[in-house]
């Protein structure tokens, strides 16, 4: 066997074992999503990261804190084929849409839940917007998009991410000229699509600019627990050869949690784009509860520079302070 394939054979090994492991978490989490009520948590303005989301009452390691369905979500753009246009979960074989196909659904209830961004949407022609974007590998204009479209239907509100943070994007993100190529395409796609003035008249540069900037910092990659063997396996040899996540997404109360290295709590989906809170450990009321925006398992060095060139911040957790 060669050095390369023998590597290759450890990455997924491993993948494979990170997805068990996520797997297996899901029998806590179920076991305790029992009666309804409020979370057990409240949000309330951290010493040194703005807000931040506070236990209420002790919260036992495994508990399902709270769900949260998305603000907007998109499917990843390299493969929209392969995954529910609405709530992301992904499709069988025999249920993938062909190439050809717009967009497809994985029921009657999520093509008619749908109809918020998609009726407006398939009004226009996308082909230069979504050619633009996927040659430059750019996935949240796709979301901004949505967004856009989910206004003009009246299923949103201009201002549905302006309680997020941050209102701008800092200057190394992306440039100004690209954000305006990016909004002269949208914004001439719905010209061209004789949508009302009306109905388009919020779509200025500065919204598009501001929205983008909330995407960019508060999206979360969506990457689905898979529920067989095959699907892990599937799973690990994705995120070893190539993009393994759904889609992404924008949740309002989950946006709320800071990050540590060390987290406290977790997000997981399990079949769609509906999010799982859980706690991974004991947590004391009053607590604060975080969770990691990255990959916790890289070294100081790689967290730190990951952190500041994607989220515009350097981590000072114990784990960070510690050089671990």
């Amino acid at each position: 066997m060669s050095s390369s394939m023998y590597r290759q054979r450890m990455r997924i090994a491993l993948a494979l074992r990170h997805h068990s492991h996520r797997l297996r978490s899901l029998s806590s989490a179920a076991a305790v999503e029992r009666r309804g009520g409020p979370p057990p948590i409240r949000v309330a303005i951290t010493e040194s990261a703005g807000r931040g989301v506070f236990a209420t009452r002790p919260i036992a390691a495994g508990e399902l804190i709270h769900t949260a369905k998305p603000v907007v979500a998109h499917p990843s753009p390299y493969s929209p084929s392969k995954v529910c246009y609405y709530c992301l979960r992904k499709l069988g074989e025999e249920e993938e849409s062909p190439a050809a196909a717009h967009a497809h659904f994985c029921s009657d209830s999520c093509r008619h839940h749908s109809k918020v961004f998609y009726e407006v949407e398939r009004k226009a022609d996308w082909s230069i917007f979504d050619d633009h974007c996927r040659a430059r590998e750019v996935k949240y204009p796709f979301m901004a998009k949505r967004l856009a479209c989910m206004v003009i239907s009246g299923a949103a509100s201009v201002d549905s991410l302006d309680i997020l943070q941050p209102s701008s994007l800092f200057q190394e993100t992306i440039s100004e000229a690209r954000m305006g190529e990016q909004f002269e395409l949208l914004r001439r796609t719905f010209v061209k699509a004789q949508i009302e003035e009306n109905l388009t008249a919020f779509l200025t540069k500065e919204w598009y600019i501001s929205v983008l900037a909330r995407i960019r910092i508060n999206a979360f990659r969506i990457e689905l627990v898979a529920g067989s063997y095959e699907d892990l396996l599937a799973s690990a040899s994705a995120s070893v050869s190539a993009d393994a996540a759904s889609g992404n997404a924008v949740y309002m109360l989950p946006s709320f949690y800071n990050h540590d290295c060390d987290p406290n709590a977790h997000i997981l989906w399990i079949d769609n784009v509906d999010a799982r809170l859980k706690a991974l450990r004991d947590i004391e009321a009053g607590e604060e509860l975080r969770i990691c925006y990255i990959d916790a398992s890289m070294d100081y060095g790689a967290r730190q520079n990951l952190l500041t060139e994607g989220f515009g911040f350097r981590c000072s957790c114990l784990r960070c302070l510690s050089r671990d």
